[in-house]
């Protein structure tokens, strides 16, 4: 397990490694710089030597962290494969099942997943992993980019039985318009950073933030992004939106 500088989580939990580009929010993807960094050993017990310097595909399962959150008596959140996809179609579905039914058994934390991929979210949610999508513990999330291909996700994520839907609106790379929260219980916007970050615009955030509070949905300010995050910060009109999802009034 290890600590995250991400804002709206505490720890990561990576039992899947490797992914692919699928849609325009990955072009910068951090998790790419991050997964080089590993070093694993691959489920067939083949070394991984080398760092990996773009996604290739190749999806790696690490049995060996399995165990992590059972081993964690503290109540925590845990960004679930933030390395990789949980929805990626190279993923065989008994990786999955192994990771939610230790999230079933590991009932005082709260699991966060992220997926691009709405259509396998929505086939396996309605399928082979309907049994999952109503545990009160796990946040089923996509992420929203742009008009094109993020807010169709929304309309995927709400015709699942998921019993708790969460917006990763990051990176936002234009002005997304009127958005569809019905059924949504939380919105974490954010703009990209990093050295070839694109930039987002004031006038796209604003409109979110008011929607969600025309909905009653909670609405979570991540950051501006850009090549200094830091430097940017987190304000948005002079103060940090940290609204959480009261995860009890959900279950």
């Amino acid at each position: 397990m290890s600590r995250t500088s991400i804002e709206w989580s505490e720890l990561v939990w990576n039992l899947i490694l490797g992914c692919s580009k699928f849609s325009p929010g990955c072009a910068n993807c951090y998790a790419i710089r991050e997964v080089a960094r590993e070093r694993c050993e691959a489920h067939e017990g083949l070394a991984i030597p080398k760092p990996v310097r773009n996604w290739t595909g190749l999806i790696r399962f690490v049995p060996a962290r399995l165990s992590e959150p059972l081993r964690r008596t503290k109540p925590t959140k845990w960004f679930v494969n933030s390395l990789s996809d949980f929805f990626h179609e190279a993923i065989p579905i008994e990786w999955q099942i192994a990771g939610l039914e230790v999230m079933r058994m590991a009932d005082w934390h709260i699991f966060q997943i992220l997926t691009k991929r709405e259509d396998e979210l929505h086939r396996l949610l309605n399928g082979d992993l309907k049994e999952y999508a109503d545990l009160p513990n796990i946040m089923w999330g996509v992420s929203v980019e742009d008009r094109k291909f993020g807010l169709p996700r929304i309309d995927a994520l709400r015709t699942t039985p998921a019993r708790i839907r969460w917006l990763s609106i990051e990176p936002l790379l234009e002005d997304l318009g009127d958005i569809n929260l019905e059924g949504i219980h939380w919105v974490v916007v954010g703009g990209e950073s990093g050295p070839t970050a694109r930039p987002m615009k004031e006038e796209w955030v604003w409109p979110l933030k008011e929607q969600c509070e025309a909905a009653g949905v909670p609405f979570f300010f991540k950051q501006w992004g850009g090549t200094n995050k830091k430097q940017t910060g987190r304000l948005l009109g002079g103060r940090t939106c940290d609204e959480c999802l009261p995860i009890e009034e959900v279950a």
